[in-house]
């Protein structure tokens, strides 16, 4: 069964997060084990899947530097590490993914924050996406 946009999205976000807390060649291992528990991922989203996070991985440093640009006064360690995925995924789809629409990008990375994230951080992640937008 395919993924609709935003569980495809979610999937990214999830793999994203994982960065904070292992290095590039041991996110791809993690990869691996996180898409062979989905038993239902058809071959297209799971390329999808890994195209787009690598896609993100390979501009990583240019999208933080977007984002320290953005959040004057702020360094990306005192980010939550979900915010700074979400964050992270927005910019690039903002930035890099002529596909997608920017009010999409930000919508979806508020619809994100309202399930990952504290109260607040969806009016934070609008503020600073508003910036780029």
């Amino acid at each position: 069964m395919k993924m609709s946009r935003r569980e495809l999205r979610e999937n990214i976000f999830l793999l994203l997060f994982r960065i904070e807390f292992n290095t590039r060649e041991e996110l791809q291992e993690q990869m691996d084990g996180f898409l062979e528990e989905k038993p239902n991922l058809s071959e297209p989203d799971e390329s999808y899947i890994r195209t787009k996070v690598n896609a993100i991985l390979d501009v990583l440093p240019e999208m933080d530097e977007t984002i320290m640009r953005i959040c004057t006064g702020w360094r990306l360690e005192r980010l939550g590490k979900t915010e700074l995925a979400i964050l992270r995924l927005a910019v690039y789809e903002m930035v890099k993914d002529e596909d997608i629409p920017k009010g999409v990008a930000i919508n979806e990375a508020l619809e994100l924050a309202k399930i990952y994230c504290s109260e607040d951080a969806p009016r934070f992640i609008n503020g600073v996406l508003a910036k780029l937008a």
